[in-house]
């Protein structure tokens, strides 16, 4: 496992899945850990069990689609770590899966908010801190939803391909010393497959769930993208289903 002793890591949808499980591996790795969701609850308990196992982590409840939400996540961690070495923009929605015609278009409008909007609220939040001192890594969670178009995402899939052209922006204009780079993990055992496969729309809804993978494998690559392994890709999406990264990482 990477050595993280003493950076200052945010991870927002740190409530489940994903962020859960990315959340858990930096305190592992000795990251001191912002946990941010909508969901107080979850995120004040998943801190304590971080550390109860001799981590180090808190809790700040956000909506990422509400920027004064984002300046507060970013100074909660200034306040309590001193800096922000790593952001992981993980918080996302697939809700509402619909139809383009028959979509709502206040539920469509929140879900870029989230989808895109969160991910430029964070980034525009933490560049000037992390050029300003050199240092520092963006991680965007990504999808393959991002470039390939699938009936009911719209929302979802502009979303996507919005945040991945910001990734690829952000990274051109980072200083040197600071890194932006996406993930795209693939289908991944999370309750967001679940409300997929429940809507019967699209070929990813008719998956069998034994190729899901499990959510702690792009936690490892995550933490290995932060690494100086993960370098050559700045800028660009890496994606997990590919044999040679999954390799790289240290994955089946």
């Amino acid at each position: 496992m990477a050595d993280f002793n003493g950076k200052a890591v945010i991870v927002t949808g740190a409530s489940r899945g994903i962020g859960a499980e990315t959340a858990k591996a930096f305190a592992a790795a000795g990251a001191h850990v912002v946990l941010s969701a909508r969901s107080s609850d979850l995120i004040e308990a998943l801190a304590d069990e971080i550390n109860a196992a001799g981590g180090t982590a808190v809790a700040q409840t956000a909506d990422v689609g509400r920027w004064t939400d984002v300046e507060a996540m970013i100074e909660r961690c200034r306040a309590s770590f001193g800096k922000v070495d790593i952001l992981v923009n993980n918080a996302g929605v697939i809700d509402p899966i619909s139809p383009l015609a028959k979509s709502d278009p206040e539920a469509w409008s929140e879900a870029i908010d989230i989808n895109l909007k969160g991910v430029y609220y964070g980034l525009r939040a933490v560049l000037p801190l992390m050029n300003a001192r050199k240092s520092g890594v963006v991680v965007n969670i990504s999808s393959g939803a991002a470039t390939s178009p699938l009936e009911g995402w719209s929302h979802y899939c502009a979303g996507k391909a919005g945040a991945k052209m910001l990734t690829a922006c952000a990274n051109r204009e980072a200083a040197a010393g600071v890194r932006v780079i996406g993930l795209s993990p693939g289908t991944v055992a999370t309750d967001m497959q679940v409300k997929i496969r429940k809507s019967g729309i699209n070929p990813v809804s008719r998956l069998d769930p034994s190729v899901h993978i499990p959510a702690d494998w792009p936690a490892k690559a995550i933490l290995w993208l932060c690494t100086d392994a993960g370098k050559p890709f700045d800028g660009d999406d890496v994606s997990l289903r590919d044999p040679d990264i999954r390799a790289q990482v240290g994955l089946g």
